[in-house]
């Protein structure tokens, strides 16, 4: 399998399990059990665009890491949510929230991408941190895994039942 097999030869985040054993590739992301959702007010929706920052939201839009520079912006959260399966079944495993602030009108856009990043690193080692999460957020958070998987969301830790109670 050759990573680099697009014209622009850039990485590309591979998926599935490679016969790879300590040389070139070791270490490579698997995104295959990673959602992003995003939290737009009250409702929160499943966008898989968001795991290469082109959500319905993102499209279009210039990034800066200066607040300032988009005083008009609205507040959305992509949340990854990792999935696993134990004795029980399948459940949510990991969720982490990241912040962004967008401007559809200017196209602008406030994010920082190392954040987003690393909280995807987070959720995939199965950690939850949501604590930034405001009570409606996390409401919405909390309906959308019940309606997607209702037996998912009870086999999950009591940590994330908790961070989003």
């Amino acid at each position: 399998m050759d990573i680099f097999d697009n014209k622009k030869g850039g990485f590309t985040i591979m998926g599935g399990k490679t016969d790879v054993h300590g040389g070139f590739g070791q270490g490579l992301l698997d995104l295959n059990n990673v959602s992003s959702v995003i939290i737009d007010g009250e409702e929160a929706y499943i966008d898989m665009g968001a795991l290469h920052a082109k959500s319905s939201v993102e499209k279009g839009i210039k990034w800066t890491t200066n607040k300032a520079e988009v005083p008009n912006g609205k507040p959305y959260w992509v949340v990854w949510v990792t999935v696993d399966r134990n004795e029980k079944g399948p459940y949510y495993a990991g969720a982490t929230a990241c912040y962004m602030e967008i401007d559809r009108e200017a196209r602008r856009g406030y994010k920082i991408l190392a954040d987003h990043v690393n909280r995807m690193d987070y959720s995939m080692k199965r950690r939850v941190m949501l604590s930034e999460l405001g009570e409606k957020e996390k409401a919405a958070l909390k309906k959308l895994l019940i309606e997607n998987n209702a037996a998912m969301f009870d086999n999950s830790s009591d940590e994330l039942k908790q961070a989003l109670a």
